[in-house]
């Protein structure tokens, strides 16, 4: 299947990976997410959030290969309903950064599990991937643009499985980057205003989400 890739397939994959990359490198929900968590609980809950991001990936793979894509793009309802769900989710998340006090981020230590936890940093990141309307739209385009209607299963899983651990890769980078001693000792005074600013970044980026729900 490897050397079908690389003979018959491997203008289609350039094309898909670096359509991919470009959109994953903009920053997004899942940059403000894995920031605040390398910024306000350090590497480990960071890593686990972009490793959750890098899995929701397969998630939005899934439909688009099976065509549940097609279903959720002439469905109004359910497309709306997801739109809706992932703007309150980002709501959420932003209200929480934006409440952050300077003592949490002062010294870069992790704060305790009572507030985060591996499964929590885990599903922080999943569902604010998985809940993100424009990563919807992104794999549907994607999948039916430049991936061919004739591409066989076997191969469009590849790609999926390629956006994904490239997904999680660039997010755990950005951790290991966003959690060096040089990087804390320049956040050590201003990181609360970050993490504040990326807060209100979610909410903007959720109420311009609901708007064109609602328009």
């Amino acid at each position: 299947m490897l050397n079908e890739l690389t003979t018959n397939y491997w203008q289609e994959f350039l094309l898909m990976a670096s359509a991919h990359a470009l959109a994953v490198a903009s920053p997004g929900p899942d940059f403000a997410i894995v920031m605040r968590q390398s910024l306000v609980f350090g590497r480990r809950f960071a890593i686990l959030t972009s490793i959750g991001i890098g899995l929701a990936i397969l998630v939005h793979v899934t439909y688009a290969v099976l065509g549940i894509g097609l279903l959720i793009r002439d469905t109004l309802w359910l497309f709306t309903s997801i739109k809706v769900a992932g703007a309150a989710y980002l709501l959420y998340i932003g209200w929480q950064a934006i409440r952050v006090q300077k003592a949490e981020i002062k010294d870069f230590k992790p704060v305790s599990r009572d507030t985060m936890t591996s499964t929590k940093a885990f599903r922080q990141g999943f569902i604010t991937n998985v809940l993100n309307p424009k990563a919807t739209l992104f794999f549907l385009s994607l999948f039916t643009t430049i991936v061919s209607a004739e591409t066989p299963m076997a191969i469009q899983a590849l790609y999926g499985i390629w956006m994904s651990v490239m997904t999680g890769a660039w997010f755990v980078f950005l951790s290991l980057m966003l959690t060096q001693q040089k990087v804390r000792q320049f956040f050590a005074n201003f990181g609360h205003w970050i993490d504040r600013i990326l807060g209100a970044f979610l909410i903007i980026l959720a109420i311009l989400l609901l708007f064109s729900t609602v328009n």
